[in-house]
């Protein structure tokens, strides 16, 4: 398949080198001012992955996400913070990384290059029909996550993808693509910029959609949340005393005796 890699494409900026610090800034800053726009211009795509999303999940599915290099970083943070945020167990939302956990700090070298190894990873979690995988590369070209999707579609495993080049392979194999176009980067072909911010985007909007449409949220509020730390815990009081409109002292009686902030609101509700 023959397709422009708009992420490789040359800097609109020419000797980065020679301009102040206040001008980098700058320059870096009207690039990224564009990402949100162009992440807006696939919102149908992205629900349309999202509601399938909430379909796998709601039949008892998980969601995998697999990449490499920046890609796979970026959808291991996004897996991490679901279970403190919204409380759900840590094998809801998995990310995989190209080369293994080794590859979070240190990239090694050639792992994205391996088209079989993502099937591999995946199986160590006796994937089924109920999840579903999504591939994230910026290029939409990595062969670790292209040749993973190949491998779940031939399985019956339903495929997405966030990649921020149109009509590349990756998209070609996803079930439900999602294609941002963030164009060149400010440093030619670093997409951990601009195609980095975008795909954090996306996959906030992925996650966060998700767990608030399986009801991981009241009202507005995190009331799942884990109460990993002070501010987590002082966060908690005040959504019980919001919520009951009682004083900090009872807030903080019913959360001690519940340990979870809905667990608490519902008792005193149905009290």
């Amino acid at each position: 398949m023959s397709f422009t890699r708009t992420t490789e494409e040359s800097s609109k900026y020419e000797h980065l080198e020679k301009m102040s610090v206040a001008n980098l800034l700058h320059n870096i800053n009207n690039e990224d001012k564009t990402v949100p726009l162009a992440v807006e211009k696939a919102l149908p795509q992205i629900e349309s992955l999202v509601t399938k999303i909430i379909t796998q999940l709601k039949k008892g599915g998980r969601l995998f996400y697999i990449g490499a290099g920046t890609s796979g970083r970026l959808g291991i943070v996004d897996a991490s913070e679901c279970p403190p945020t919204f409380g759900v167990p840590f094998d809801v939302v998995i990310g995989i990384i190209a080369g293994g956990d080794t590859a979070i700090r240190k990239a090694v070298e050639f792992a994205e290059d391996d088209k079989t190894q993502a099937w591999q990873d995946l199986n160590e979690y006796s994937i089924t029909s109920n999840d579903i995988v999504v591939g994230i590369a910026a290029s939409g070209t990595t062969p670790y996550v292209i040749g993973g999707l190949e491998q779940c579609n031939a399985n019956g495993i339903a495929t997405g993808c966030i990649t921020c080049n149109a009509g590349s392979p990756l998209a070609a194999v996803a079930q439900y693509p999602i294609e941002v176009v963030t164009g060149a980067e400010f440093v030619t072909g670093s997409s951990r910029m601009k195609a980095g911010t975008a795909q954090k985007l996306v996959l906030n909007m992925i996650s966060t959609a998700a767990m608030i449409q399986l009801g991981r949220v009241k009202g507005n509020k995190m009331v799942d949340m884990q109460l990993s730390n002070h501010k987590l815990v002082n966060r908690g009081i005040r959504m019980i005393m919001d919520e009951l409109n009682i004083s900090e002292t009872e807030a903080t009686t019913l959360l001690n005796k519940h340990k979870n902030v809905r667990t608490a609101i519902e008792h005193y509700a149905n009290r």
